[in-house]
């Protein structure tokens, strides 16, 4: 009669300790399961929002490399921009993108460090910061109608490269105010506090200590907000872009070409206009646009060296 019971006790511990290898072979596995699923639909999220993008260069490579050559990029346009070159469309887009970033920098950043180090947390700032948010969302024919409004007639600037940068540097200050603020924040407390902690005052420790850390962050900001400029065309078209100016602005008063109106206007205005020049002067954009985020990338890497 005990062995009975000493047989049933060893079968079922035996039972016991079997559920409990299989429940933990099972968790195992089933955290395999789930970290391979997890790790297939992340990179399956990542190749969709990779491969338009890769298309889109690639498509546009094809197509518009036949139009690249040393007369395209040197040369002013004639035959309403069916022969010679774009030459001062690339110079007028750089011009653009200068007054753009000058306009847009220095107040951004300015702004998101007023509202980051000093500004209060009250009504008022809530305000302004939600304005900003806002003010990302508005649509680029809004800020070309405001910069009409305001630069061109209120300000008597006319249509020129000063009235079209002031109003993308309007458009991109959003963008840049946003990524400053998120890039201060960033920087930990303790460097402010070990700062302050030694006799250093805030304006020094915000200077010397926070921007240093923040600036790849505000570069990457920065960076964005220009890209995003350079291919706008709404807001140009009615503040000072140009169908055909075969010459280079000569002051910021004057009117310029810029590749993206000139890429619309090209395509859509200009009877027989060949595919292979519409592509090229595609190209062209693109190219610009990346080297602008290839040399923020370069920017970002040392300045992280030198933190």
């Amino acid at each position: 009669m005990v062995d009975r019971w000493l047989i049933a006790f060893y079968i079922y511990v035996v039972v016991n300790i079997a559920v409990i290898v299989l429940a933990v072979i099972k968790a195992k596995m089933t955290r395999k399961i789930s970290e391979r699923t997890a790790f297939v639909f992340l990179g399956l999220a990542t190749a969709l929002a990779v491969l338009p993008v890769l298309f889109i260069i690639v498509y546009t490579i094809i197509n518009g490399a036949g139009a690249i050559s040393w007369s395209f990029l040197t040369q002013a346009p004639s035959q309403a921009g069916k022969a010679g070159g774009i030459l001062p469309v690339i110079i007028g887009t750089f011009y653009l993108m200068l007054g753009t970033l000058v306009f847009a920098l220095p107040i951004g950043v300015m702004a998101g460090i007023y509202l980051t180090e000093y500004a209060r947390d009250n009504w008022l700032t809530r305000l302004i910061n939600m304005a900003i948010m806002n003010l990302a969302g508005v649509p680029s024919i809004v800020f070309g109608l405001f910069g009409l409004s305001v630069f061109v007639l209120a300000f008597h600037f006319g249509l020129s490269l000063l009235a079209a940068s002031l109003t993308l540097a309007s458009q991109a200050l959003a963008m840049v105010i946003t990524t400053s603020r998120e890039a201060i924040l960033a920087v930990p407390r303790e460097y402010r506090e070990g700062s302050l902690a030694i006799g250093v005052t805030k304006w020094q420790t915000v200077r010397h200590i926070v921007l240093p850390q923040a600036l790849p962050g505000i570069i990457t900001g920065v960076v964005l907000a220009i890209s995003r400029a350079a291919g706008e065309t709404a807001p140009i078209l009615v503040t000072g872009a140009a169908f055909l100016v075969p010459r280079l602005p000569g002051s910021p008063l004057d009117q310029f070409m810029a590749l993206p109106y000139h890429l619309y206007t090209v395509s859509s205005n200009v009877p027989g206009m060949s595919k292979t020049t519409m592509w090229g002067v595609a190209l062209v954009l693109l190219v610009v646009v990346l080297s602008f985020d290839v040399l923020a990338a370069v920017i970002r890497f040392r300045s992280r060296q030198r933190i």
